[in-house]
């Protein structure tokens, strides 16, 4: 987060500096911290009860081990990010530092561990979406058994591959070679994960286009539609701000960014039971008949007749 005068945020890459007044509270700040740790305790509930139904509850086939997957890391980042906010407002209550420097470093490269791996995962489960479009044939009878599960252990070793690297050079080697760690970090994610994630999401919205047009959509391809849409609107503008920061450059406010990041970790759960609870006349059922309703309506397609 950016340095201000009143306290440095417990998720400030940079190194502290001299506050003119430390004791001055800033009440939108707070006001903001306080909205943060609001939704992201909602966001941590909804999002346990998708690990709970998906995990326990629901039949597991390739797409419900991708949302597994995704909840597990909307989790752990609302979880860094509720720890972050409760202590930057009782900083600013108290008007004292109650961590050192390194640790809320360490706070702050956790939760982009957390949000990384959301970006991974989003991009992973429109491919496999668009695949299942583009050569259904191959998706129905070639697709490995556990490509799925293969896929999920392999990009949560990257994103800890990635973090555990960054997170050596931003706590054990001076600024610049955090700044140069950071950048790259950014750079794969925008080159490598961001562009087959968006153009996969214009494949699924032609495909829901045209098929809104002789049938009802399948209620999957809507969420994952919805599920994107909302990372690039809210998920996205986190990774931007973060970036420019390497360059002394901010347009928003660092809690505003954070803020839409966890709101964009705390809305897929509601996506789920809103789209699987409408059909032509929508009614508010239990969450886990409309998890099913969205995760099991492609049952029949992911086998070969």
């Amino acid at each position: 987060m950016e340095v201000n005068q009143t306290s440095p945020p417990p998720t400030s890459p940079v190194p502290e500096t001299v506050r003119e007044d430390p004791c001055r509270m800033e009440v939108t700040d707070m006001a903001i911290d306080g909205v943060t740790v609001l939704i992201c305790l909602c966001g941590l509930m909804g999002n346990g009860a998708v690990l709970w139904l998906l995990g326990f509850r629901i039949r597991r086939n390739p797409i419900t081990v991708y949302v597994l997957n995704l909840a597990m890391a909307d989790f752990t980042f609302l979880l860094f990010m509720v720890t972050s906010s409760l202590l930057y407002m009782m900083e600013n209550i108290s008007c004292s530092a109650l961590l050192s420097l390194k640790y809320k470093r360490s706070l702050f490269l956790l939760s982009l561990f957390s949000y990384n791996m959301g970006l991974y995962l989003l991009t992973a489960i429109s491919i496999e979406r668009c695949m299942s479009i583009l050569c259904p044939l191959w998706y129905r009878c070639r697709r490995p058994q556990h490509l799925s599960v293969t896929v999920c252990v392999l990009l949560w070793a990257l994103s800890i591959t990635v973090i555990a690297a960054v997170t050596s050079l931003c706590l054990l080697y001076d600024y610049e070679h955090c700044r140069v760690a950071l950048i790259s970090m950014y750079i794969l994610n925008f080159l490598i994960f961001a562009p087959p994630m968006v153009i996969s999401k214009v494949i699924l919205f032609i495909k829901v286009l045209c098929s809104s047009k002789r049938r009802q959509p399948k209620r999957l391809y809507i969420v994952i539609l919805l599920t994107v849409l909302f990372f690039l609107i809210l998920g996205v503008p986190l990774s931007i701000w973060n970036f420019l920061q390497q360059f002394s450059y901010s347009f928003v406010p660092s809690q505003v960014v954070f803020l839409l990041a966890c709101i964009n970790s705390s809305i897929n759960p509601f996506i789920y039971f809103l789209v699987g609870s409408c059909q032509r006349h929508c009614s508010l059922l239990s969450p886990q008949v409309a998890f099913q309703r969205v995760f099991e309506e492609t049952a029949v397609t992911t086998t070969c007749s």
